[in-house]
């Protein structure tokens, strides 16, 4: 008994760290195919969540980084890129610099949970 209440917290465990790193998402054609509406935003200080994209599914270690995969079956989550703030669920800004990734807004953070 006391070994399977382990084996429960490291899957518990392992549950919430999931959030603690990027994502591997996919862009959607369509809003209704989306779990999370995106506006991408020119300023990172109107930006709920900095972005940097990584050419591996291995580098998402940090919130933030994300891997666009090629199919929806691949993804963490299916994303979509709204033309208006207003529409979206997280506004996001892109940075070239991987160590600049991660949450300016936890308060949007569920949306990737």
């Amino acid at each position: 008994m006391k070994h399977l209440s382990r084996i429960i917290l490291l899957l518990a465990l392992s549950a919430i760290s999931f959030n603690l790193y990027g994502q591997k998402v996919w862009e959607a054609s369509s809003k209704y195919d989306a779990d999370v509406k995106i506006f991408v935003t020119d300023n990172k200080y109107d930006a709920d969540l900095i972005v940097f994209k990584v050419n591996s599914k291995y580098d998402t270690q940090k919130a933030g980084r994300w891997y666009m995969t090629d199919t929806k079956y691949d993804a963490d989550k299916k994303i979509y890129f709204v033309s208006s703030k207003y529409d979206a669920d997280v506004k996001i800004y892109y940075t070239d610099s991987k160590y600049d990734a991660g949450w300016r807004n936890l308060d949007k953070k569920s949306f990737f949970d």
